[in-house]
Parts: structure tokens; sequence; C-alpha cells
């Protein structure tokens, strides 16, 4: 039988050559008999086809991936991204070449709603503003800085998906008062069955002390909170972003903080990444940031390694591997067996 050649990007390893990450599942591949994986030799950001030529699959972290990516490339059955966000993979070229993408649907969910829980109690109580006080000897203006619970309180969820969903059951100790949801992609039953009221973008806005964003981000949601959506916020609310950015308008953002019509931001993600240093959002104080890493934890690579590695001997035994995206390829490529 031929061999199932694997490549991982080359972003999993330190300069050094050491593997990041405690673990990403990686006996998963060397279990089974017919697949051999490699590291790329280059961590090279887009992809180019020299890079991924003679492999089968490749397991993706960050890099992104266009059209002249696939020039060429023949016997690559799939992209198997370490994540659930894909929108650094242009999946029109991946149609046009074939070429499955597959993500880990439900492997970060735990560690991504439990990371906006840290973002809402930080932003609440003031967490960094009190560590503040401490380090600069102004321990008497503490009644200064009053905190705010989530108990009686209203979440607005932007995108109920599995972190949404989720972040909704983890929440239940803390007696909110309502969590409302926007997502025109879902069902009403769904949201009804976690006790979630369903409803517009404007009632979400208007009624939220906090929101969070937890939808991808794709056409449909690029700049989806703009300047009519924020000034619809109290001024006393949070906005907690875990998703990407882009989702919100920046510039219209740093407005409603700038003059204070909105209490704070807590950001794991940027319009790019890494931003600049010059960023206008550094520079507030009712913001919290984390360089698009606020979920990572040991147990998070694990699970999401577990799901992609397990995806990748699925295809190359020519099963159709779970959660994929461009599923229209099925239609017209028969995955083969080595």
């Amino acid at each position: 039988m031929s061999i199932f050649k694997v490549g991982l990007t080359r972003d999993f390893l330190t300069p050094n050559g050491k593997l990041v990450y405690k673990d990403i599942g990686l006996e998963i591949l060397e279990k089974e008999p017919n697949v051999e994986y490699e590291f790329l030799n280059e961590n090279h950001s887009p992809i180019t086809p020299d890079m991924i030529d003679g492999y089968n699959a490749i397991i993706s972290l960050a890099p992104l991936y266009n059209a002249k990516s696939f020039e060429g490339i023949n016997n690559l059955y799939g992209i198997c991204r370490f994540g659930v966000g894909y929108d650094m993979v242009d999946l029109e070229a991946c149609n046009k070449a074939n070429i499955l993408l597959t993500i880990t649907k439900g492997a970060v969910d735990h560690s991504v709603a439990e990371a906006t829980i840290t973002w809402m109690l930080s932003l609440s109580h003031r967490v960094f503003e009190k560590d503040k006080l401490v380090r600069d000897g102004k321990w008497s203006d503490r009644s200064n800085y009053m905190g705010m619970e989530l108990r009686g309180k209203t979440l607005g969820i932007i995108g109920i998906g599995g972190i949404g969903t989720r972040l909704v059951k983890m929440l239940e100790t803390f007696k909110m008062k309502a969590i409302l949801a926007y997502d025109p992609h879902v069902d009403k039953s769904k949201t009804k069955s976690l006790g979630v009221q369903l409803v517009d973008m404007k009632t979400l806005m208007e009624n939220a002390d906090f929101v969070s964003v937890n939808c991808p981000l794709n056409d449909e949601t690029r700049n989806l909170i703009g300047k009519p959506e924020l000034r619809l916020l109290k001024r006393g609310a949070y906005i907690v972003n875990t998703s990407r950015g882009g989702i919100i308008n920046t510039k219209a953002l740093i407005e409603v903080l700038k003059s204070n019509d909105i209490a704070g931001y807590a950001t794991d993600v940027f319009d790019e990444e890494p931003p600049s240093l010059e960023d206008p959002l550094f520079k507030l104080k009712n913001v919290v940031l984390a360089p698009h890493c606020i979920a990572w934890t040991d147990e998070l690579f694990e699970e999401i390694g577990r799901t992609v590695c397990n995806q990748v001997v699925q295809i190359a035994r020519g099963e159709v591997p779970r959660h994929v995206v461009n599923n229209e390829i099925l239609k017209r490529t028969k995955l083969k067996k080595v």
C-alpha cells in the first residue's frame, strides 16, 4: 500500500525545531502504519506550491493560503485547519483545486467559553485597574473603582454556535437576568431549549450589559458591528471579542471607547495580527488585550490536535473526515484509500 504523506506547517515548531506545544496528538498519526508526517521546511506565509508539493494532507496552524498556493499541486486531499477559524484559507481556491478544508469544530468550545467568562469578570471587576492601584501605591483610591457583578445582568451573544452554547451553560451559576442571541442561521428551537432569546441585532445591543462576539469572520459578518450598532449600547456595557478582528468596525469602536459611551472592551483578536504598536487601542484604559491566545491551554491544544489528527487518518483511509467546510467537494472528489 502507498504511503500517505502529511505535512505540518512550520509554525508548530520553535526556531530551534522543537514542538511549541506540549501535545498535539501526533501519536495518532504514528500509530497509523501507512501514514508518515513531517514539518514543512519553511515558516512562510502565504503558503507557496513548493512548500506543500508531494503531501496528501496538510495540518495547518496559522499561515495563509491563496489561489497561487495550489498551482500545480496534485494529490493533496485536504487542508486540516488546527482550529475553527478558516479566514486564512481561500475557500474558493480550495474548491477549484478539489481540496477538502476541515476545521476542529467542537474542540475549542470549552476553552474559548471559559476565556470569555475570564474577560467578562476581568472587565466587570476592574481587575487590571485594581492591580495598578496597588502597584502605584494608590490603595486609598480603591473606593473609586467599584466593580459590577454578572448576577442580574443581560448577556448578548453574537453567533450562538458551539462556543456560544457552551458559554450559556457555563454561565448558569452566575444567575444572569437574561441571555440574548443574534444569529440568523440558528433555529429558534435550539435557543429556546437553552433558555436563550433569539432576537434581532438592535434588541440585543439595546439590552445587553455584556456583548460576546462568537461568530466567524466572512463576507456576511465583516463590519457587522459598526457605529449604528455601537451607539445602541448602554454606557455601562462591555464587549468581549474572542472571535476575529474585522467583525467590529475598529474606527467606530475606538470612538465609543474614547468617549466612554461604553464601559470597556476586551479582545483577543485584531484587524491585523500582530497589530502595530501604534494601534490606538493600546492607549485606552478601558481596553484589555491578549495576543490571540486568551483561550490557549495545554488541554485545548491536546483536544484540537487529537481532532485534527483523526481527521487526517480518516482521509488516509478513504473516509469522509468530520467537520468538512466545503462539502460540495465531496460530490466530485472521491477520497482514495492509501
